[in-house]
């Protein structure tokens, strides 16, 4: 038997996944890790964390496995996050996430100097605090010394393949969240570089999401003590193998993923499709193909922002267990998932949360419905703009943890007005990648093919009428919040 190894690169955690030619699941194995936080609003780790992390994940798992059986290696990654190197291929400074907030001066700047025409022109998408690019000018505006010793700049899966192989690339679908890749050209944006006065030199090389950047190094498979090739695939973005994980292959089915953060996604290939910047329109991991996406900053984090305030020693199966005694519109309660600001639609990095309709009555099960109502809210938002856009979404494939409560499932189905299905085995973005190493291997000649064959479905739960008809009000009711509130939170910031 033959096999092929995915590792998703996450916030929290490395998980790697081996998968057999049926596209079965047959071990699996993770570490966890914490970010670093030395300053209100910065998010970093040392690269070398996740090599680690990947090397004792490979250690455990090539061990279990006879000579050769396993022969590709790929990734999915954390998107945004900033990895530098210098000439020698050292690490130059901790990598800045995707979740770091640093960057507003920079945000500021690169909006007055390009403005948000030139940006859609050049990229496609706007720019925000997480992205790559402002993250650079920041090392530019605040640590010239580190800026001016970069080689190459990577995304946290490149500098894992590199550490691997000793190659430099990167693919599409990371490459796009950069805000330095023009999505319809895919290439980068020289025109952007130039007007930001940033040496193009230091962009990687890109390839295609599948494609075989290299084999393990001589000292790699040392560290390994294994005495075979394994070739390694360069792999995608989390959001794009999260994706491909879950059968979004066209514009049949639509993704929602629940995790710290919320996305909703679905495939868009016209090729005249222009993006106003209300959403992010990056390319996928399957080659020609291309993807709008809208996020919610705080989704599973507001969940578990609230169990950690009520019961920080439950899990969240049981903190769950109970939200349906609590009925729809949550006793008028309702929660908006600002905690760290919030990106679709507003875009805005200083708005934060709240919980409207507080009063003598509300219980703790109201709270943790609204809060659940809240994030779904908020992900419906990106719903309704791709509807705005034609997208006709009657079917959504549900990921994450809001794919564990059957509760929260109907929720979504009854809010999103669709029927929402969940995966049979879902591994999450490990899956993906390990799509793109099967791929990558020859073992199917299309993407749409593998799909077929390895990705299969539970049983869809439907939206209930009377309660979509209710949630259709309610929504129209969460979308005034941030306007009212907007103001508010700008002050009481000051108190901070």
């Amino acid at each position: 038997m033959t096999y092929v190894i995915g590792i998703d690169i996450g916030t929290s955690s490395l998980k790697s996944i081996v998968v057999n030619k049926n596209g079965d699941v047959v071990d699996s194995y993770s570490v966890s890790y914490h970010t670093l936080h030395p300053k209100s609003g910065y998010s970093e780790m040392n690269p070398d964390i996740w090599y680690d992390a990947t090397i004792e994940s490979l250690k455990h798992l090539l061990n279990k496995y006879a000579q050769k059986e396993i022969t590709g290696i790929s990734f999915s990654g954390q998107m945004h996050g900033l990895v530098v190197i210098d000439q020698a291929g050292a690490v130059i400074r901790p990598a800045i996430l995707w979740n770091d907030t640093r960057t507003s001066n920079e945000v500021d700047e690169i909006k007055n100097k390009l403005g948000l025409d030139a940006l859609l022109k050049f990229t496609q998408n706007t720019v925000l605090e997480g992205f790559t690019l402002p993250k650079l000018m920041w090392l530019k505006n605040n640590e010239i010394d580190n800026y001016n010793k970069i080689h190459k700049f990577m995304l946290p899966k490149d500098y894992i393949v590199y550490k691997l192989t000793g190659n430099i690339f990167t693919e599409p679908s990371d490459a796009a969240g950069t805000i330095m890749f023009s999505v319809k050209e895919e290439n980068w944006s020289t025109e952007l570089l130039n007007s930001l006065d940033i040496d193009a030199s230091i962009c990687p090389d890109i390839i295609a999401s599948h494609e075989k950047s290299g084999q393990l190094t001589d000292d790699v498979k040392k560290a390994l003590n294994i005495d075979w090739d394994i070739n390694i695939y360069q792999g995608g973005a989390d959001n794009a193998c999260g994706a491909l994980g879950s059968g979004i292959t066209d514009e049949q089915k639509q993704l929602v993923s629940i995790g710290t953060s919320g996305v909703a996604l679905s495939i868009e290939n016209n090729t005249d499709y222009e993006n106003d910047g209300n959403v992010h329109y990056f390319n996928h991991c399957m080659p020609d193909q291309k993807y709008i996406m809208g996020v919610t900053l705080s989704a599973g984090y507001s969940l578990e922002w609230l169990k950690q305030l009520l019961d920080p020693d439950a899990d969240f199966a049981a903190f769950l267990k109970t939200i349906s005694d609590s009925d729809v519109g949550s006793n008028g309660l309702m929660y908006t998932p600002y905690l760290l600001g919030e990106r679709t639609p507003h875009n805005d990095a200083a708005v934060r949360g709240s919980f409207i309709g507080l009063d003598a009555n509300t219980t703790q099960l109201d709270m943790k419905r609204s809060v659940i109502e809240g994030i779904t809210y908020s992900i419906n938002e990106s719903i309704q703009i791709m509807k705005n856009n034609g997208i006709n979404i009657k079917e959504i494939v549900s990921i994450g943890g809001g794919a564990k409560n059957q509760e929260w499932l109907q929720i979504q189905a009854d809010v999103f007005d669709a029927a929402i299905t969940t995966r049979t085995e879902e591994q999450g973005p490990a899956y993906g990648a390990a799509m793109l190493a099967a791929m990558g291997e020859a073992w199917f000649d299309t993407f749409n093919e593998m799909s077929q064959s390895w990705i299969t479905y539970n049983q869809k739960v439907s939206p209930i009428e009377e309660n979509s008809k209710s949630y259709h009000n309610l929504f129209d009711i969460y979308k005034t919040i941030y306007d009212a509130t907007q103001p508010v939170t700008q002050k009481l910031s000051k108190f901070k």
